[in-house]
């Protein structure tokens, strides 16, 4: 009895848990039935959005329509035909109207029992519209809030793609507008990891004249290659690509880079900045040769170096690289060929030939017996491409007895003094270092106290530790015997605005030092902020690079033009030609009237090139720091010994 209870109860214990078991079975399977199927296919077509709950509204008004007629003519609950006439449709068109207006109800007549389902039917409509009305009106809302968020694709072609965003927008946005006054309906598109609206609320803030061209912005990320089918860079004239403000901003260049060629290698041109030199390499292997890279900080360094070797520089430099002014241009069809390069310095009357462009190799300032060819390209400066066509010759004789006969002194050991440090502070050093003469020195005050002063062959450099904005310090590094005073900005270690005024304050001490010894002594300083290039007129400095609007500058003439790059490089490389303001005494005698023509002609004559004159007097006559770029050969100027003239010359 014992066993055969024990075996009940195992053979219960078995069924339970196959019943168990079945069960789960039963529960993990999906129901099929057919409420299931309906449920799950009204489920799908409700997500589907807006269309879709129309549809269904539409459906349900059409159903309460065909219901309530077919009661109303069943149950002959109308005494009378309704106005439109007899039969079923004209029954179903009215009950359409008692659905779709419910102040339709006030002109019916009849029996209570019509009156009542006319009335059930009117609040069932007004239901179902009020339902589509808020259906309609969120579905509106959806749209412009889709638009507003900027995920529609830009459909042109031969615009300019700018990706990402930074401080430089502006400026590039501003000098593209400038640029694009001669092109037909130009167009910009933005995609950076932004709100549309707000992209667009900066940009018509910082940038309120456009002058024509179309700013189209989108939200996206640059690395996202479905965000880059948004403004169609593969129709694009150019692609700028900006480097992030983030922590490592060339890694996302670099990834942009993969995102734009991964798929199309044959694309447009793209200018992409970089911040770390040591990036270069691998920039260059993703961007291959339709990218054109752009070292930010060795070009600040090197644009710092070239202006505080000479005072004035800055101006021109800004005249040449901004579209506000005269330019660099290229012109194939000049009909010079077989004539020389001093000739053709004097060949137009608004335009100054400043190189020559042979076998997609530039070369400024050429030997002046160099025979220009029917197929050379001239590297020309003036004020706009569209007036590069149909130049005017120069009608102007140059009076060679006016020339200068000054010879210039032989080069001395100079004596420098750089105040504050950042990481373009070891290009700077090896930058003057390479023009410097040998035995000169130079000493770097800074109370930093990081300071990674790189080998050097001609300077003798001497650091000294002490506050950039303390007067009794400065006035003890100030000597009279300085050559050039650099002013850097700490950009590594202090936000924009807290920089900049750390610089407008050594800058006001440094300038009433010199004031006070009666000095003139080139001074040029380096910030962030175009904005903060106004205060420093305060402290009388006109030389003032500001490192983001330069760049910007140059991102935006390479974005138009990368035939720029072999001019821009040669113009800041120590090696070739660059710029230089010498005295107008070299060129031509002082005292009395010149005509540009014959400051040119004093040029070739020293194998250089004229591009403009700086004069105290121009600035009176409201140039930009007396500074003139590319005058009219015929323009006269009565020059002083004062005087400076803005060359292209070997060093």
């Amino acid at each position: 009895m014992a066993r055969t209870g024990q075996q009940l109860r195992q053979r219960t214990a078995r069924a339970v848990r196959e019943s168990t078991a079945t069960s789960s079975r039963r529960a993990a399977t999906p129901r099929s039935g057919l409420g299931d199927r309906l449920r799950y296919l009204f489920d799908n077509s409700m997500a589907r959005g807006t269309p879709a709950l129309i549809a269904w509204l539409t459906v349900a008004t059409l159903a309460l329509t065909v219901v309530f007629a077919v009661v109303i003519t069943a149950l002959r609950l109308r005494s009378a035909p309704p106005n439109t006439g007899d039969g079923f449709g004209h029954e179903l068109f009215d009950t359409f109207l008692h659905a779709l207006d419910p102040g339709y109800i006030g002109g019916d007549t009849g029996p209570w029992g019509f009156l009542l389902t006319s009335l059930l039917l009117t609040i069932a409509g007004l239901f179902i519209i009020s339902a589509l009305i808020g259906v309609i009106a969120a579905g509106i809302d959806e749209k412009l809030a889709e638009l507003r968020r900027g995920r529609s694709i830009v459909l042109e072609s031969d615009h300019t793609v700018i990706l990402g965003w930074s401080d430089s927008i502006f400026t590039i946005v501003s000098e593209l507008c400038l640029a694009n006054e001669s092109r037909r309906k130009p167009v910009v598109a933005i995609l950076a990891d932004r709100d549309k609206v707000e992209m667009e609320d900066e940009l018509r803030t910082k940038v309120p004249d456009l002058r024509g061209t179309r700013l189209i912005c989108r939200s996206g990320s640059p690395i996202d290659v479905d965000d880059l089918r948004l403004v169609s860079h593969r129709t694009a004239r150019s692609v700028v690509l900006l480097a992030p403000e983030s922590d490592d901003p060339d890694a996302e260049v670099i990834k942009s880079l993969l995102a734009l060629t991964h798929a199309d290698p044959d694309g447009p041109r793209i200018v992409a900045e970089i911040r770390n030199p040591s990036n270069l390499e691998a920039a260059r292997l993703v961007g291959a040769d339709r990218t054109v890279l752009l070292d930010i900080r060795e070009t600040i360094a090197k644009l710092v170096v070239q202006t505080s070797r000479q005072s004035g520089a800055a101006a021109v430099y800004t005249e040449l690289l901004d579209y506000d002014g005269d330019e660099f241009y290229f012109l194939d069809d000049h009909a010079l060929a077989g004539r020389t390069y001093a000739e053709a310095q004097q060949a137009f009357e608004t335009a100054a030939v400043v190189g020559v462009l042979r076998n997609g190799v530039s070369t400024l300032n050429p030997p002046v017996d160099t025979v220009i060819a029917a197929d050379d390209t001239l590297v020309v400066v003036t004020d706009d491409d569209s007036s590069l066509s149909g130049q005017a010759p120069s009608l102007t004789e140059p009076a060679l007895t006016m020339l200068g006969t000054d010879v210039p002194a032989p080069d001395e050991p100079t004596q420098a003094l750089v105040i504050g440090w950042n990481e373009r502070a070891p290009i700077v050093l090896r930058e003057l270092d390479h023009y410097a003469v040998p035995g000169s020195t130079l000493t770097v005050l800074d109370g930093i106290g990081r300071h990674d002063v790189p080998p050097l062959q001609n300077l003798a450099v001497t650091v000294v530790d002490g506050s950039t904005t303390d007067r009794a310090t400065l006035e003890a590094h100030v000597t009279d015997d300085l050559d050039q005073v650099v002013v850097l900005c700490y950009s590594d270690d202090l936000p924009t605005q807290a920089a900049d005024a750390k610089t407008l304050i050594t800058l006001l001490h440094v300038r009433d030092i010199l004031r006070a010894r009666g000095l003139a002594t080139p001074v040029v300083s380096e910030m962030l902020d175009d904005r903060n290039r106004v205060l420093a007129s305060v402290a009388d400095v006109d030389d003032v690079v500001v490192s983001g609007e330069i760049v910007s500058l140059l991102v935006t003439q390479l974005s138009e033009e990368p035939r720029l790059e072999a001019v821009f490089r040669e113009l800041l490389d120590d090696t070739g030609s660059e710029i230089y303001l010498r005295p107008a005494s070299w060129y031509v005698q002082p005292g009395d009237d010149v005509s540009f023509a014959t400051i040119v002609a004093g040029a070739i004559a020293r194998g250089e090139t004229a591009l403009g004159v700086k004069s105290a007097s121009l600035a009176e006559d409201g140039a930009r720091f007396g500074v003139v770029v590319n005058p009219a050969k015929s323009a006269t100027f009565t020059i002083t010994t004062d005087d400076r003239v803005v060359v292209i010359a070997e060093d």
